[in-house]
C-alpha cells in the first residue's frame, strides 16, 4: 500500500488577535491576502502569506462558538504561537484509507469552503477536505492533511511577492526533550520520511520540494537563536519557522523600517516572537 502523504503545504500560527498579527506580519515584509472569514459556526478567520510551493497562515478567532472551544483552550493552555502543520496529500479520503492500511490512524475527515476575496476585488471560493493525524500519532502540535479542491484562489500571483523576498518555507523547528525520539515518530507520518541527526538537531525530511520538520533540545535550540526568547513560543507545538528569501538584505531593509533589531544565525537572520504572534521567525538565503 502505498503512503499518501507526499510533504508539507502549509503551517499555521494560531494567534491571540488576528489584526495585531497581521501588522505584525506585514512590518516583517510579508505580503497578506486580504482576511477570509470562515463561517458563522467556526468563529474564526485567517490570513495567507503564500509562496510558490507552500505557505503560512495566521488562523484567529473572532468569535467564540462551540466549534472553536478546543482552538480556545489550546490558546489558554499553549499559547499563540506555530501549532500546526499541513500535509500534502491527493484526496482526503483516499489518504485516510490507505494511512489505515499503513497502521496509522487519522480523525476528523471532511469538508468546508469558505468566501475569498481576492486582489481585484471580486471573490472566490476555497474548498478543501481534510484529515488529521489522531494526537496518538503526533508527539507534538497538530499535524493534518490538506486537498486543495479549488487551488487557483489560494495561490493567487498577485500573492506571491514578498517586499522581504520571501519565497517558501525553509524549515519548521520545535524545542523537544526527546528529539530523536520524536523524529522518529513523526517520520512515520510521510512517504519520504527519514531521520538524521547532526549537532544536536534532529531533521524530519519530508519529501522532494518539501520543508524538513527539525527538533532539538532545550540547550541546543536556546545556543543557536542565542538572544531570542525561546519561552515566548507556544508550549508542546512547534518553535521556529524558517523562511527562504531571495535577498537578506531586503530583510533587513523590512526590519530596520519597522524598528526591529534581527539576531544573526548561523543560517541568516531571526527574530523574537515578540515579533511574529509567538512564532520565532528565521529568514534565510534559498
Amino acid at each position: 500500500m502505498p503512503h499518501p502523504v507526499k510533504g508539507i503545504d502549509h503551517c499555521f500560527a494560531l494567534v491571540d488577535n488576528l489584526d495585531t498579527a497581521a501588522s505584525q506580519y506585514r512590518a516583517l515584509g510579508f505580503t497578506l491576502s486580504p482576511r477570509g472569514l470562515h463561517s458563522a459556526s467556526k468563529g474564526t478567520a485567517n490570513y495567507t502569506i503564500m509562496f510558490p510551493e507552500d505557505y503560512f497562515e495566521l488562523l484567529g478567532i473572532l468569535q467564540p462558538t462551540e466549534l472553536n472551544a478546543p482552538r480556545r483552550e489550546m490558546l489558554a493552555t499553549m499559547k499563540q504561537g506555530l501549532h500546526a502543520i499541513a500535509c500534502r496529500i491527493g484526496t482526503a479520503e483516499d489518504a485516510a484509507r490507505e494511512l489505515e492500511e499503513l497502521g496509522i490512524a487519522t480523525q476528523g475527515l471532511g469538508s468546508f469552503s469558505r468566501p475569498v476575496p481576492l486582489p481585484d476585488g471580486t471573490e472566490g471560493i476555497a474548498a478543501f477536505s481534510t484529515v488529521a493525524f489522531t494526537p496518538d500519532e503526533t508527539p507534538r502540535g497538530t499535524v493534518f492533511m490538506c486537498e486543495h479542491k479549488t487551488p487557483e484562489t489560494v495561490w493567487v500571483r498577485e500573492l506571491l511577492s514578498h517586499p522581504n523576498t520571501a519565497t517558501g518555507l525553509g524549515a519548521i523547528l520545535a524545542l523537544s526533550d526527546a528529539p530523536e525520539d520524536e523524529a522518529e515518530r513523526f517520520a512515520r507520518l510521510w512517504a519520504a520520511g527519514t531521520v538524521s541527526t547532526e549537532d544536536g538537531f534532529s531533521t524530519v525530511h519530508t519529501g522532494e520540494n518539501s520543508a524538513p520538520l527539525i527538533l532539538a533540545g532545550p540547550d541546543r535550540l536556546g545556543a543557536y537563536y542565542e538572544g531570542l526568547d525561546l519561552a515566548g513560543t507556544t508550549r508542546g507545538a512547534f518553535t521556529a519557522l524558517r523562511v527562504k528569501v531571495a535577498d537578506l538584505s531586503a530583510v533587513t531593509g523590512c526590519l530596520s523600517a519597522a524598528g526591529i533589531t534581527p539576531v544573526e544565525t548561523a543560517e541568516g537572520l531571526a527574530v523574537g516572537p515578540e515579533h511574529a504572534a509567538g512564532v520565532l521567525m528565521e529568514f534565510v538565503a534559498g
